[in-house]
């Protein structure tokens, strides 16, 4: 590897790792070349602190199958290089890849949008929606799949894992979910043949076919902040879940990780099934209402047992309605 020009790292999530490879990796690759990585959450700037040329070290998140999905995350970090960014950018070109630069942040664009997502479906579940009436909601609204569908085939382990270390940055916040008990029984759906089927306030959990004999661990009332199951309509389930998306993605503008809307609606139509024809989560708020947002979001935000600093509208978010204007004629500068 000595010779080559660009080397993309695709190791396990763990920082040790990564920096056990970019250590080898900035003792034998040439100097000049560039040194990528596809993390899809971990801080690209403590991994370039790995190496003694940090203005060379770029991220290149593909989505998987990278041999299929377009979409590619440019994380610029702090000390990246203005001509290692031009080259990455070029080369997602030559790829045929549709490019989106980000900043530095837990989990970048994508992964940290999908995070709130998949906490405002997780909450669903708790209030007493089944798993598969989310799913049914979102794919009705256009989304290619629904969240715990999506964790069936990708593996309930990778948002085990995150949890995990969220956790541990963290100790303050609760990152605590109900699949949490399915992994811990080894159950992480498809990828280990032990798949998962949904009940009224828990998972079912059995092999393929074997629904319903398989076993049966109902939602704590703890876990559900001691409140009541309740009816929940698919169009509350659309609300929380793309709402929840539009407000990290007016977070991300804020704290200038995406430098425009429509750059977090590329990712999202590109990498995560957004339906094309509502043009992105940010387009769609835009062509919705910003105040309607804002209204809607105070309002679960007042709920009981709730989490309201989630859902708090987003301040950019607020001053733009007040101000009767949208997120398309937001600018900001990736940090």
């Amino acid at each position: 590897m000595r010779d080559v020009d660009l080397c993309i790292e695709a190791v396990f999530e763990s920082m040790e790792v990564k920096r056990q490879v970019f250590q080898t990796l900035d003792e034998v690759v040439r100097q000049g070349a560039i040194l990528a990585s596809n993390t899809s959450a971990l801080n690209l700037n403590e991994i370039a602190n790995f190496t003694r040329r940090p203005q060379d070290v770029i991220g290149l998140h593909f989505f998987s199958p990278a041999n299929v999905m377009r979409l590619l995350e440019v994380v610029r970090g702090a000390k990246t290089a203005k001509d290692v960014l031009a080259t990455a950018m070029r080369l997602s070109k030559t790829m045929g890849k549709i490019a989106v630069v980000s900043g530095v942040c837990d989990g970048f664009i994508g992964n940290r949008m999908l995070a709130r997502y998949g906490a405002a479906a997780h909450d669903l579940i708790m209030a007493g929606a089944l798993p598969q009436q989310v799913d049914a909601a979102l794919q009705d609204f256009g989304m290619a799949m629904g969240p715990f569908r999506v964790g069936d085939l990708a593996g309930l382990d990778i948002g085990w894992a995150l949890r995990k270390r969220r956790a541990s940055e963290f100790p303050g916040r609760d990152f605590s979910n109900v699949a949490d008990d399915l992994c811990e029984a080894g159950r992480f759906g498809q990828k280990n043949r032990r798949r998962l089927v949904s009940v009224r306030v828990g998972f079912a959990s059995s092999n393929p076919g074997s629904e319903g004999h398989g076993h049966h661990r109902a939602i704590p009332p703890a876990k559900r902040h001691h409140t009541p199951a309740r009816e929940v309509s698919s169009e509350e389930i659309v609300e929380r879940c793309i709402y929840a998306l539009i407000n990290e993605g007016a977070r991300i503008l804020e704290d200038g990780i995406a430098q425009r809307s429509s750059d977090i609606d590329l990712v999202y139509l590109n990498g995560y099934g957004f339906p094309a024809y509502r043009g992105g989560p940010m387009f769609f708020a835009d062509q919705t209402g910003l105040h309607d947002v804002v209204r809607t979001l105070k309002s679960i935000a007042a709920q009981p047992g709730g989490d309201a600093g989630a859902w708090a509208p987003a301040p950019v978010l607020t001053r733009l309605a007040h101000q009767g204007q949208t997120f398309s004629g937001f600018k900001g500068s990736t940090t």
